[in-house]
This record gives C-alpha cells, sequence and structure tokens, in this order.
C-alpha cells in the first residue's frame, strides 16, 4: 500500500465549481491514487456541522458527482468530520479527501524488501513554498 494522505478544501459561502472533480477523476483513472474517503460538510454561521451528500451540493443541477459515490472507506468517522469542520469557517463548506497514493507503492515495497522503513515525513505548506521561491528569484533578480 501506497502512503495515505489527507487534505480539506474550503469552498467560501458554499460556492463549488466543480472545475477540481474532472481532474481528481483523471488521477485515479492514470492509478497516480486512489479514493478512500470523499465527504462533504457544511458549517453554518452558528457553528453546527453537518454532512453533506455526495451528489449536486447545490442544488442548481450543474454539478453532478455520482462518480464519487461510494467512495468510503470507514476510516472517518464523525470526530474526524469535526475535526475538518474546524478548519472551515462558519457560512462555508468543505470537502474531505482522504487518499492513497498508489504511484509510491511499488517504491515503499521495494524499499521494505531491501530492510527500509520510514523514519519521517512531512509536507511543505504551497505559500511557504511560493514565498522561498519568491524570495530566491528576488534575491538573484
Amino acid at each position: 500500500m501506497g502512503p495515505v494522505d489527507y487534505v480539506v478544501v474550503e469552498f467560501p459561502g458554499n460556492r463549488m465549481t466543480g472545475e477540481g472533480f474532472p481532474l481528481l477523476v483523471d488521477l485515479v483513472d492514470r492509478g497516480i491514487i486512489r479514493i478512500l474517503d470523499l465527504t462533504f460538510v457544511r458549517k453554518d454561521a452558528d457553528g453546527s456541522v453537518t454532512a453533506l451528500e455526495i451528489a449536486d451540493l447545490n442544488g442548481d443541477g450543474r454539478l453532478d458527482l455520482a462518480v464519487f459515490e461510494g467512495a468510503r472507506s470507514g476510516l472517518l468517522g464523525r470526530d474526524d468530520l469535526e475535526a475538518a469542520a474546524a478548519a472551515v469557517e462558519p457560512g462555508n463548506s468543505a470537502a474531505l479527501l482522504v487518499y492513497e497514493n498508489l504511484w509510491a507503492a511499488p517504491f515503499a515495497a521495494a524499499l521494505r524488501r531491501g530492510g527500509a522503513q520510514l523514519v519521517a515525513s512531512g509536507r511543505l505548506p504551497v505559500q511557504a513554498l511560493l514565498a522561498a521561491l519568491e524570495a530566491t528569484e528576488a534575491a538573484s533578480g
């Protein structure tokens, strides 16, 4: 099995364009990732959290997420939804995506067969990476 990651993506004002969903499907179709869980939550103005069905989330008939129906591994519980919602501003919604990095599974298996083990891992925040690149560019220019 490859490494498993999660992301929480906030949609201000509960507005989802669906622009990213075909790209997500492409990642799955090409065998780069496997979606383990995809759940949507809404955080109301009073802070209450509601799990949303995967479907036409805004009711306008344009955003069909039926392709993601059944993306539930059982890994996520109500406490995970609450934790994800804690990162979201009231009045907004969010997607909580848990996925396996299939691309890394053969590499990880080869390392394990050779006796190696993962001792640390992490992720650089995109904002920090962009800031560092801009600083480097400014210093060299």
